[in-house]
């Protein structure tokens, strides 16, 4: 019996092993939702409420588990509202295949409903972008789109006309030179390591320096033992790009935490006085928090040359896999027998350690929005997987959830978009039923994709979902007086009952605003055998500072205020109130001694 244009596409995908798509049914797709229907014993499709969560979650099933991540969309406006979250996954180095359905292929281009050309559309987007031509079309460009999906780390987009999509071999005339069989189902390693004369070059340099950092990223996670093993040789901190967190530890002596806006101060102090930097797995992009030009000799190791010395100077680049590299490299590596500079770095981290402490522990109502994850990260499993949306949100996670044992860490990285913390956590409890998944999330950016709270209670995913509940979008409004000096505009939001919501989608939701009855209720949720939404209702004019204030970020503060900041006094009270303490941490940068009139 001949078989449909779906049928190859969809027994193709599992020949690939794929396990799960997520997507939306719409016309265009029909005939792939048809065979769907037919194969669901072998692959299982998650309904999302909104495309983009369809992508987000693809994008997040394929950072948690290190598979091909699948998202299927309509013709036109389903295809269309993919974008954002497939630029998330191209960003941030993730292989996913993007399925969308297309008009009749003999009326297309003739501004017929939904013909919309995302083949175009998504020419920015995808390094494989192809229309299916007809069944016999359908493996070689399936086959072709996850070759580089995988290989590449990237986007593939696959465009299925409707029609094609219900055609069968015995409708279509497979051209000459197409053999039946010529391709393959075939997964390749990408073990790469440099060759001997540039790994001696990378140990000669790591054996001369004094003062040697580590930057470690992304691609350092499934090299965790060997960034240890390394930190413990040269005597150097391990300092982690925001999705390289679970790298190491939280508690691990070997590292000063994050770095940027939401990092820590041993980390920028150690990046400042280093005169050897070592970047794994990374490009974090913030410029002005690497090391000066000339300050430091650099190596850095990539699996991506194009990313060999695009932030920061590079003296020896390394390209291939981190683990199979640093294997190749440790044996040539000295053990430096001065440990001051990883000591100074420790020290600074116990103050900075109190810091967090001092301020996760606060009394104070409105409720400090620290004292949420603060109290949920020593409650979680050792294999929790933690998620978070981008805002202020993120700083708080970054800074007070301490990672331990297997535990995962994601959020939207290059691309820091709102709105994919619940579709990362929705995924990473699709792939892993039986682990602890929680989310952290701002008001702002939950409200976005918030209609995927029903997807987690049809499918009975356990997630838990943490917001930061202050009318906001916290983390523009301090851009706004911070890095511009203009007072707020355009970021308060109408406020929700979210445990009101979590109940009308059949969830269970509770409220926290007062940091005493704060521990009960944290414990209750992560109790609960379901979905839960925890609304925490917090200050919103605590600020999210960097680790280090610049002259010019006070600055910036102290024209924001003067040009007529409306709460000026909250924002000088919290100020005054929380970082009394900081220039311990921070030898003398905190607000406190930047801040023109504040200090004296």
């Amino acid at each position: 019996m001949a078989k449909t244009g779906g049928d190859l596409l969809i027994e193709r995908l599992i020949e690939w092993g794929v396990d799960t798509i997520f997507g939306l049914p719409g016309d265009g797709i029909n005939g792939l939702f048809e065979s769907l229907r037919t194969h669901q014993d072998q692959i299982r499709f998650i309904q999302v409420r909104h495309e983009e969560a369809a992508a987000f979650m693809a994008a997040g099933y394929a950072k948690f588990t290190g598979k091909l991540g699948v998202c299927m969309a309509t013709s036109g406006c389903g295809g269309l509202h993919l974008l954002n979250g497939l630029y998330d996954a191209k960003y941030d180095g993730q292989p996913v295949l993007a399925i969308t359905g297309h008009t009749y292929h003999d009326i297309s281009g003739s501004f017929y409903q939904q013909d919309a050309d995302l083949t175009k559309v998504f020419m920015d987007l995808a390094p494989y972008n192809e229309r299916i031509m007809g069944p016999d079309h359908v493996v070689n460009a399936v086959d072709q789109a996850i070759r580089t999906a995988l290989g590449q780390r990237t986007v593939s987009h696959l465009s299925f006309p409707k029609d094609f999509q219900e055609w069968t071999t015995s409708d279509d005339t497979r051209s000459m030179p197409n053999i039946k069989g010529h391709t393959s189902v075939l997964k390749v390693s990408v073990n790469i390591t440099p060759d001997l004369i540039q790994l001696q070059r990378a140990a000669d340099l790591i054996n001369a320096g004094k003062k040697v950092v580590i930057l470690a990223g992304r691609g350092a996670l499934d090299a965790r033992g060997e960034v240890v093993q390394l930190a413990e040789t040269v005597g150097g901190p391990i300092i982690k790009a925001l999705l390289g967190k679970a790298v190491v530890p939280d508690d691990s002596p070997y590292t000063t935490g994050g770095i940027g806006l939401l990092g820590t101060a041993p980390s920028q102090d150690a990046m400042e006085e280093c005169d050897t930097l070592v970047m794994i797995g990374t490009h974090f992009p913030y410029l002005e928090y690497y090391p000066k030009p000339g300050q430091a000799q650099t190596i850095q190791m990539d699996l991506d040359a194009t990313h060999i010395g695009m932030r920061t100077p590079v003296d020896v680049g390394l390209v291939g896999d981190s683990k199979t590299i640093l294997q190749a490299l440790l044996p040539l590596i000295n053990r430096k027998e001065e440990r001051h500079f990883l000591e100074k770095a420790q020290e600074r981290m116990s103050f900075w350690r109190d810091l967090m402490t001092e301020r996760g522990t606060q009394s104070a109502i409105p409720m400090k929005p620290q004292v949420v994850p603060h109290l949920i990260s020593p409650l979680l499993d050792d294999d929790a997987i933690i998620t978070c949306d981008c805002g202020n949100n993120t700083t708080w996670a970054a800074r007070h959830i301490q990672l331990r044992g297997t535990m995962q860490f994601s959020t939207s990285g290059l691309l820091a978009t709102m709105g994919s913390g619940l579709p990362y956590a929705i995924a990473a409890s699709v792939a892993y039923p039986g682990r602890q998944v929680v989310a952290l999330v701002g008001d702002g950016g939950f409200t976005m994709l918030m209609g995927e709270m029903a997807t987690a209670v049809k499918y009975k995913l356990p997630i838990k979902v943490f917001i930061f509940h202050n009318n906001s979008f916290g983390q523009i409004k301090w851009e706004q007086i911070v890095l511009e000096g203009n007072p707020e505009f355009g970021v308060d939001i109408q406020s929700i009952d979210f445990a009101a919501y979590a109940r009308a989608c059949g969830a269970t939701g509770f409220t926290i605003d007062d940091p005493a009855n704060a521990a009960g209720i944290i414990q209750q949720a992560l109790a609960h055998d379901g979905p839960v939404i925890v609304d925490a209702i917090v200050d919103q004019n605590e600020p999210p500072m960097p680790g280090k204030i610049t002259t010019d970020q006070a600055i910036a503060l102290t024209k924001a205020l003067i040009r007529g900041e409306r709460d000026s006094g909250d924002i000088i009270k919290n100020i005054i109130g929380n970082q009394f303490s900081e220039a311990v941490a921070t030898k003398g940068r905190s607000l406190l001694t930047v801040l023109p009139g504040i200090g004296k």
